[in-house]
């Protein structure tokens, strides 16, 4: 029965000190960060070599709305090039490949007149943010969405990754059907 309790009390220990270990760190809170480094040569605007604590390191450091603002350009630029964009009337990846396959079902082609199914269009940034809407401390009628910064980098990133994947596929489908129109095109020649 002692055992028993000495037991119980062992796990609420070590569950307290887990406990209070996961709550004392906050990834979202912002911590002070050593950047100085000795010997430091530049390499470009926000990259430098030098040494720190004796080793030898390259140190890239950004301020964070500038590194969000190129990573969110790079995500909606990829995705106009993936998808197109409406506002210019570019195709995009996508476009092309629809295009393709309807050319590719033209009888006119040698194609078979019913087109050729295309997945539907999946544009990964489009997603509506929530907003809270109200009166500032001017009286003023706002609209105001918050999130941490940390999750919107690694949102963007996924975002980056999933546009990168979509991107090779198309490339390849647009070239796999392009060869086929061509094929076709030429058996209809002959």
């Amino acid at each position: 029965m002692k055992a028993s309790r000495q037991a119980r009390g062992f796990w609420t220990l070590g569950f307290c000190a887990l406990v209070l270990a996961a709550c004392s760190h906050n990834p979202h809170k912002a911590e002070k960060i050593e950047t100085k480094i000795d010997a430091a040569d530049e390499v470009t605007g926000d990259t430098r070599v030098g040494v720190k604590d004796g080793n030898m390191i390259v140190q890239r450091k950004v301020q964070m709305n500038e590194e969000l603002r190129r990573l969110q350009n790079e995500v909606y630029e990829l995705e106009d090039h993936v998808y197109g964009n409406r506002k210019y009337g570019s195709l995009g990846l996508y476009g092309v490949l629809k295009d393709c396959r309807t050319q590719l079902s033209d009888k006119d082609n040698g194609g078979s007149g019913h087109l050729s199914w295309t997945e539907p269009m999946d544009r990964v940034s489009d997603k509506e943010e929530e907003m809270n809407i109200g009166l500032d401390d001017k009286k003023k009628l706002i609209g105001v969405s918050e999130e941490m910064l940390k999750d919107r980098i690694e949102r963007f990133r996924t975002y980056k990754s999933v546009l990168q994947k979509r991107e090779d596929e198309y490339d390849d489908k647009v070239a796999i059907c392009k060869n086929e129109l061509k094929k076709q095109k030429a058996a209809k020649a002959d």
